[in-house]
């Protein structure tokens, strides 16, 4: 009796729909929802596919940002090694070719010899104060640690003291 009860409420409810949508005839597949809320066969799966659009999406801004992070850290470690080697040539028995060869000990220990190929040393003045230039051009990181050369150039200075 009970079932009876809700396929008649049912059949009401889908009446009342008809009616409010101006649907003369129309099939009860044709509705989007049932009046209790519960999707038709046209919905049916849809929620699958939000799942993976929203996820793919999460998935692409997630790794966005982990490949941000680091390509930051390569920058910041290069930059670190060039002014640990430009401090490094400055001391009273060293010279530039030492600045040169710590600054690649330092890349090379830490990120690979990859990014330690191109470590130029200058002496320059900078604001009337001689200074020793270390400068890095190493790759750009684009997917993990793979990109084109030569895009990322960072330099380190400390003032040469007399």
């Amino acid at each position: 009796m009970q079932v009876l009860r809700e396929l008649l409420e049912r059949a009401r409810s889908l009446r009342a729909c008809r009616a409010a949508s101006g649907v003369q005839g129309a099939s009860v597949d044709d509705h989007a929802v049932w009046a209790d809320g519960a999707p038709t066969r046209h919905e049916t799966g849809s929620a699958v596919v939000d799942f993976v659009l929203v996820g793919a999406l999460t998935v692409i801004v997630f790794l966005a940002i982990i490949q941000l992070a680091l390509v930051l850290h390569v920058r910041n470690t290069l930059l670190d090694a060039a002014a640990s080697g430009a401090r490094y040539g400055i001391l009273a028995d060293r010279g530039p070719a030492d600045a040169q060869e710590r600054t690649t000990q330092l890349i090379t220990s830490t990120l690979g010899s990859t990014f330690a190929q191109n470590v130029q040393v200058n002496q320059v003045s900078f604001n009337g104060v001689d200074t020793l230039a270390v400068t890095v051009r190493a790759p750009l990181p684009v997917i993990g640690l793979l990109g084109p050369g030569g895009l990322l150039e960072v330099t380190g200075h400390a003032a040469v003291q007399h």
